[in-house]
């Protein structure tokens, strides 16, 4: 049962349409990631950590350290060491070391890894866009503008609150 169908059967009164909302966008992120994932793994044989992680190195041509994949992705240095040891016996990434620093070094896709990440994120695009094919553009544009203000209430709220700690 998704989050969204625990509340099937209460009122309105009984729960505030903020709650509802935030349900439904929940149910919606996780039926399309579950498409995504499934996708992923038929036609490229592969995971969205895996696919995360070349993204993130695709947006930065001269790699990036292991601590700053963990960052960007949210997950811990461990996670981001066995997916980065798995695409290095691949050869879709590289490790490349850090001038001045014994150390640390940077993970970089290779050049097989940016054609094949390429691909893949051509695929995940599409899926994405059928995944909206419900909302004509105009709903998409609305949808998103008041997506927007949500998140800068919430980050306006969460820079408060550190302000006040």
């Amino acid at each position: 049962m998704d989050k969204e169908a625990r509340l099937h059967g209460t009122t309105a009164a009984e729960h505030p349409e903020a709650l509802r909302l935030w349900l439904r966008m929940l149910t919606c992120t996780q039926l399309i990631e579950t498409e995504v994932r499934a996708h992923l793994r038929e036609q490229f044989d592969t995971t969205l950590p895996r696919f995360d992680l070349l993204a993130q190195l695709e947006r930065a041509p001269e790699g990036l350290k292991m601590n700053e994949l963990s960052r960007r992705m949210m997950v811990t240095g461990g996670n981001v060491t066995g997916i980065t040891d798995q695409l290095v016996s691949e050869g879709l990434v590289e490790r490349v070391a850090v001038p001045g620093d014994r150390r640390a070094f940077r993970v970089k896709l290779t050049a097989i890894g940016r054609t094949q990440f390429r691909d893949m994120a051509l695929q995940h695009e599409a899926w994405i866009v059928d995944a909206f094919a419900g909302l004509n553009d105009k709903e998409i544009a609305t949808l998103h503008r008041l997506l927007g203000k949500v998140k800068a209430h919430t980050q306006n709220a969460a820079n408060a609150a550190v302000e006040l700690a």
